[in-house]
């Protein structure tokens, strides 16, 4: 389920990168200082190599700042714009449903399968119509 995320995650195994941000100085072998606008006055300017990402050019894997509006306590909460998709999975004699997820930071294809049941709880105005089968 998604809700109050840390800043720089989009979920386990899938960072989120804000940025580019120039580098200013190699520090050591395995960190960088970098520039950092006022908005993040309270990160830390240096990071370790493995948490940065080469500027490829690509404007689409690149989420601007304004959009995710970064709290003090360095999260953010992302929020739903519309459901996609729907599919049910079939686990011995249990059904689950889930539906794909179109996010405001994401783009279409960076949507999630999220439970159907817990995204009608927090968000029920994403749900006009009812998907049960006839």
């Amino acid at each position: 389920m998604k809700g109050v995320m840390r800043f720089g995650k989009k979920g386990k195994l899938s960072p989120k990168y804000v940025g580019p941000y120039r580098i200013l100085k190699r520090i050591g072998k395995v960190a960088y200082k970098l520039e950092l606008p006022a908005d993040l006055a309270a990160v830390h300017l240096v990071f370790y190599i493995s948490l940065l990402k080469k500027c490829v050019g690509d404007p689409t894997s690149v989420v601007p700042l304004e959009i995710v509006a970064v709290k003090d306590s360095l999260s953010y909460e992302d929020v739903p714009v519309e459901i996609l998709d729907r599919q049910v999975r079939r686990l011995r004699n249990k059904e689950f449903a889930s539906v794909k997820v179109w996010w405001r930071s994401q783009s279409v294809e960076g949507a999630t399968w999220e439970a159907e049941v817990a995204m009608k709880a927090k968000y029920p105005h994403l749900f006009p119509f009812d998907f049960t089968p006839a």
